[in-house]
């Protein structure tokens, strides 16, 4: 192996900066207990260990290739242990952190897994484990919950490094990542070494992404926009990552990393948008902005209590950001990017370039990315990230690309003059009124959502004469019911579907917005592990109050 150029795997990159940048610190991970308690890895050293995990990997003379699943949330050992995976000839299967026993169950069986690393996890683990036989071997990270499992620290300090490392030639599988299972079961999305390497270099060449940026890893790595943005490149470019301990200390490890490059997705933006709010209310914030003198050192203090002051390039995804939150961070001096991808194609498909940021649009596709639409308003995709396919579903992979190779994304979209991508809905979420008149749920959603008080909401309303939407409020909001502020929060509400429905057409109006008590979460299954609506469970949860809600003919109507 020669340069970095010469790499034909991410796996090659990893071993190329162990030899030439050993002593580069790699990985930074608070072990418990905030400042007091974290640890850094080389690369020397995290290569180091993932070789010694692999010795033991071969050890265990599994079939060849075969599948071995990870689950954990991010932690330095995810990548040592997905490196390691791969040094022994295997496949590695991320599982989320936040699933149901019945999908851990079925992703194991499904991938047919032969062993599973058990790494830092929430209490919820006590349900999931339920899920996993109790003949898989099991390997427990340091930070895993309390376990009888053989351990990582133990195997690696007996195991001698593997000094061959498997030879993964860039079409050979490299992953297998099941999609969050948002509508159904979820599929095994099959990639290859060559698409996560050139995903990476593509991305990094776009965005100009060098060696000394940082980057705080905390969205689940076994997620491909995390995959991709995070392991990957740091792996191609020899970047530094840091990890955040949870979410209590997320604002400490945030502080602690002082990123240069942030990923995030709009619920979190609008959760530090809020987090702003509590300590200076808009009107006060928006008068400090205005004045010259002020302006400048407001912009830098807030950047710097959020541990973004260094931050070069700020990114979106995963869902779509209201225009008014990109407008207010880019008024505190934060441009935020957005992008677009799928598991199918490793989330390497569009991005936002700076000074090219249109709201409610997702950017223009990576140089080597080709996009199209359909003749029915789908958008369709080509990307070296693309998929060898669906794991062990011949006829579904079929049914997802075009006749010249397209990719079928299931979104609609429009395209501009600048080849900029604007998401217009997704065809399956479409629902008919009564009326006849079919409903885009998502842009709907996005504009119900732009308001302080609410957290996340769902549009549905199929068979009735207009839609409607059913809102979860936002942790201020409930706090101010609680002590007396209920009719005030629905006069808020009110108002602001008045001004939702002035930016609609008429057939797309709503008819009311549904407070809901509950709190929607992946661990109750309203959310997805990637903190997207599930709309099959939201429906059937809140369909049958439905009728009673039209009758109330209330334009804020409360759940019991």
């Amino acid at each position: 192996m020669g340069t970095l150029s010469d790499c034909k795997n991410l796996l090659e990159c990893a071993l190329h900066w162990e030899k030439n940048d050993p002593n580069r610190i790699y990985f930074t991970q608070p072990m418990g207990g905030g400042d007091a308690n974290v640890k850094t890895w080389t690369w020397k050293e995290a290569v180091g260990e993932a070789r010694r995990m692999a010795s033991y990997l071969k050890s265990l003379n599994l079939p060849e290739k075969s599948n071995i699943a990870l689950c954990s949330k991010n932690c330095a050992h995810w990548i040592m242990a997905d490196l390691a995976i791969w040094m022994a000839g295997h496949v590695s299967i991320p599982i989320f952190p936040i699933l149901t026993a019945d999908i851990v169950q079925y992703t194991l069986e499904h991938s047919e897994s032969k062993l599973l690393f058990v790494g830092k996890l929430d209490p919820i683990w006590d349900e999931m484990k339920k899920g996993v036989a109790d003949d898989l071997p099991k390997i427990a990270f340091p930070l895993a919950p309390e376990n009888d499992h053989d351990q990582w620290d133990e195997i690696v300090a007996k195991q001698k490094p593997l000094a061959d490392v498997a030879d993964r030639s860039p079409k050979e599988l490299a992953t297998i990542i099941y999609t969050s299972g948002s509508t159904g079961k979820p599929k095994g999305v099959m990639l290859s070494f060559e698409a996560m390497l050139r995903s990476a270099k593509g991305i990094t060449s776009y965005m100009e992404i060098k060696k000394e940026d940082r980057t705080l890893s905390y969205l689940p790595l076994s997620h491909s926009f995390e995959r991709f943005v995070v392991e990957s490149v740091s792996i191609w470019v020899g970047g530094s990552l840091w990890f955040a301990e949870s979410l209590d200390t997320f604002l400490q490890d945030l502080q602690r990393a002082r990123p240069t490059l942030f990923i995030s997705v709009p619920r979190l933006w609008l959760k530090f948008q809020l987090g702003v709010f509590k300590k200076m209310p808009p009107e006060k914030l928006n008068r400090l902005l205005k004045i010259p003198i002020l302006n400048g050192i407001v912009k830098k203090k807030i950047r710097k209590g959020l541990g973004l002051d260094q931050v070069r390039f700020a990114g979106s995804g995963s869902a779509p950001i209201p225009k008014e939150v990109l407008e207010w961070y880019r008024g505190l001096g934060l441009e935020l990017l957005e992008g677009y991808g799928m598991t199918e194609n490793f989330a390497y498909s569009h991005c936002t370039k700076p000074g090219q940021v249109r709201p409610g649009y997702v950017g223009a596709p990576y140089p080597d990315v080709q996009q199209k639409i359909s003749p029915e308003g789908e958008v369709l995709v080509k990307s070296p990230g693309t998929m060898m396919g669906y794991y062990k579903n011949p006829e579904e992979t079929k049914a997802s690309f075009t006749a010249d190779g397209f990719l079928k994304t299931g979104d609609l979209g429009e395209i501009d003059e600048m080849g900029r991508l604007r998401i217009t809905g997704r065809a399956k979420e479409l629902f008919k009124t009564s009326k006849g008149k079919y409903v885009a749920p998502a842009p709907i959603e996005n504009l119900i959502a732009n308001h302080p008080r609410i957290e996340a909401c769902v549009v549905t309303g199929s068979g009735f004469p207009q839609p409607h939407g059913v809102v979860m409020l936002s942790e201020d909001a409930q706090a101010a019911i609680k002590n007396g502020a209920k009719e005030t929060i629905e006069k808020e509400l009110a108002e602001h579907l008045k001004e939702v429905n002035k930016k609609l057409p008429e057939y797309e109006h709503l008819s009311f917005l549904a407070i809901t008590n509950d709190t929607w979460m992946p661990e109750n299954g309203f959310l997805t592990p990637t903190m997207k609506i599930k709309r099959s469970k939201l429906e059937s949860t809140y369909g049958p109050s439905a009728d009673k809600w039209y009758n109330s003919r209330k334009p804020v109507v409360w759940e019991g």
